[in-house]
């Protein structure tokens, strides 16, 4: 999956990323093809065939994600790997950035529905490493962390949260394909997923301290 997938705003992408437009936010508006290119980021270059293996979907219902992708500029066609038989795909990028405030506004639906996708996928990595923990190496079980704080933070102190949290895991080896081959003996893959979450459980300024006659809506003369 992806993701690898982020929504930074106000931040330059970084090489190897791309930034959603409306027409990308569209076309990644489905939770096959999400986890389509996050499949091909993670693992390299596969067939239609392969991955839909890897998804539980049939190999056609792939193949015409695939294309979609493909059309929006995600994937493109591994002409070296593939012939007559098979058709190779790989991702164009390794990350997917969504930094436009106002995109969400206006693709309201398309915005909802690739975040779902994402949180989707991001559980269903999460329960895979779970259910697998008891058979893990007792060294790698060991570095298993699921954990939560409850913070009370202003929108900037937020913002700056979530910078020196990317910073952090920017001081680390990245994962891709080409760069395992390189890692030194011992090293695997580690997915890092942050959450940074907002719960408005609070009034409004504006209402909190308004009267009751105000409160409910009714007008005073």
């Amino acid at each position: 999956m992806t993701d690898e997938d982020a929504r930074q705003e106000g931040r330059r992408p970084e090489p190897g990323s791309v930034v959603l437009d409306a027409k990308g936010l569209r076309a990644l508006a489905h939770p096959v093809r999400v986890q389509l290119v996050g499949l091909l980021r993670k693992y390299g270059p596969s067939t239609a065939t392969r991955l839909a293996e890897r998804l539980g979907v049939n190999s056609g219902t792939a193949s015409y994600h695939l294309r979609q992708l493909g059309a929006a500029g995600f994937v493109e066609e591994d002409t070296e790997r593939g012939n007559a038989r098979e058709r190779w795909w790989r991702s164009v990028h390794q990350r997917t950035e969504l930094n436009d405030p106002e995109l969400a506004e206006r693709e309201p639906e398309a915005a909802l529905a690739y975040l779902q996708s994402i949180a989707a996928a991001y559980t269903l990595r999460t329960q895979r490493a779970v259910n697998e923990l008891q058979t893990m190496p007792r060294t790698w079980r060991d570095t298993f962390d699921m954990s939560d704080w409850a913070l009370r933070l202003t929108p900037e102190e937020a913002a700056s949260l979530r910078e020196e949290l990317q910073a952090v895991i920017a001081r680390y080896r990245e994962d891709t394909p080409e760069a395992a081959a390189d890692a030194p003996d011992g090293a695997e893959r580690v997915a890092v997923i942050t959450h940074l979450v907002p719960e408005l459980d609070a009034p409004a300024p504006s209402r909190a301290h308004a009267g009751p006659q105000e409160a409910e809506g009714e007008e005073r003369s």
